[in-house]
């Protein structure tokens, strides 16, 4: 529904691209890395940390906000951005993952599916058209279509899956009201070429601002995500956005921004810190071992996040230990930076024409340990 140019390609370097989205509440630099603020809140830090992190643009739930608080109350307390006191871009997923992993508790038929909550077991029913409505609700900048996320490596469940996913997403385009949010479409089939080519091919026909590809990081091996991103790269149109969703590992955005991907989105940057787990440039670290009891360094040398620059190991083991909550927010502040400071060095490495150079450099380092 938008019709003004949503996304600038400023460089290339082989595939891989340096681009901005330009949204209601503010430009995004891609590649970009969201953190995922799943219940309208990014676990164990606050807005005011996010902005000092230069993060662009975080990532919320359909399907989570809708049972609770519920969607309305949101839009009656002024959306989303005022709800969650975040006033940069926000993106919502549809919904469609959580609801298709309830298995057992949910009924997949032609014009939707018939779930029980996994809060109260209150029965409750998404199409394309409520899920439309709900992030329109909920007011975030980039929405989702409503999609079905099948297991990758059932061909002829994919198949009937697939054929669901592209009459939603007509749906959706139809459903939609609002001018000012940007809908994706959202490209499926497995792990299998010809579907995901039938997908990529289908969407772009619908002509959506932008493409997600979903149903990937679902179990799949990296060398089947890969060869994917290969197939899609090739058929997505160039002038627009690409996002694969629930990916982002530093390893990842390396390989999948080499393969033509702009943004993404993880949870596990801010799960591995509330267990102890810390991303560097080198690999990661465990903060619970033994070996860090008196270690007066940084979790990472010469690191300029708010972490490693006040706070040593020692000390960080010892709260994780305790079960300090601020052991979880240090963990969480350093690991968001790690990821979007590699997405940061990714986008000047391309706008300078040395990706590949930066890649190699990137696993070189991995095969370096300073500890």
């Amino acid at each position: 529904m938008r019709k003004d140019p949503l996304f600038d390609l400023h460089a290339t370097d082989g595939r891989a691209r340096a681009g901005t989205l330009h949204l209601p509440h503010g430009d995004v630099p891609t590649p970009a890395f969201m953190p995922v603020g799943t219940r309208a809140t990014v676990k164990a830090v606050a807005p005011r940390d996010l902005y000092a992190l230069g993060a662009t643009i975080v990532l919320s739930n359909t399907y989570h906000l809708h049972l609770r608080p519920g969607d309305e109350l949101i839009a009656r307390l002024g959306g989303l951005h005022a709800f969650m006191g975040w006033e940069r871009p926000i993106l919502t997923d549809s919904g469609g993952f959580q609801v298709f992993s309830l298995a057992g508790q949910r009924t997949i038929d032609t014009n939707g599916v018939t779930f029980r909550s996994h809060i109260d077991g209150s029965a409750h029913r998404f199409t394309p058209e409520t899920s439309i409505a709900i992030q329109e609700n909920l007011g975030a900048d980039v929405i989702m279509c409503f999609d079905e996320c099948p297991p990758p490596d059932d061909h002829a469940y994919n198949v009937a899956a697939l054929t669901r996913t592209h009459a939603w997403a007509e749906r959706c385009k139809l459903a939609q009201k609002r001018a000012d949010q940007a809908l994706f479409g959202i490209v499926q089939g497995g792990i299998f070429p010809d579907l995901r080519a039938q997908s990529a091919r289908f969407l772009v026909d619908l002509d959506f601002v932008g493409y997600a590809i979903g149903g990937l990081s679902v179990g799949e091996s990296k060398e089947d995500m890969h060869a994917i991103l290969d197939v899609v790269d090739a058929i997505l149109p160039h002038d627009r956005p690409r996002y694969l969703m629930g990916v982002g590992t530093p390893e990842d955005l390396v390989e999948c921004v080499a393969r033509g991907v702009d943004m993404f989105d993880c949870v596990l940057p801010t799960r591995m810190a509330r267990n102890g787990g810390v991303l560097t440039r080198t690999g990661r670290l465990n903060i619970r071992n033994a070996r860090y009891a008196d270690d007066p360094a940084p979790l990472e040398p010469d690191c300029t996040c708010y972490t490693c620059t006040h706070f040593s190991r020692a000390y960080l083991r010892h709260l994780h230990r305790a079960n300090e909550i601020l052991g979880h927010h240090l963990l969480t502040i350093h690991n968001l930076h790690r990821m979007l400071d590699t997405a940061r060095e990714i986008r000047e490495a391309i706008q300078t024409e040395r990706f590949e150079a930066y890649r190699v450099d990137f696993w070189e380092r991995r095969r370096i340990s300073y500890e």
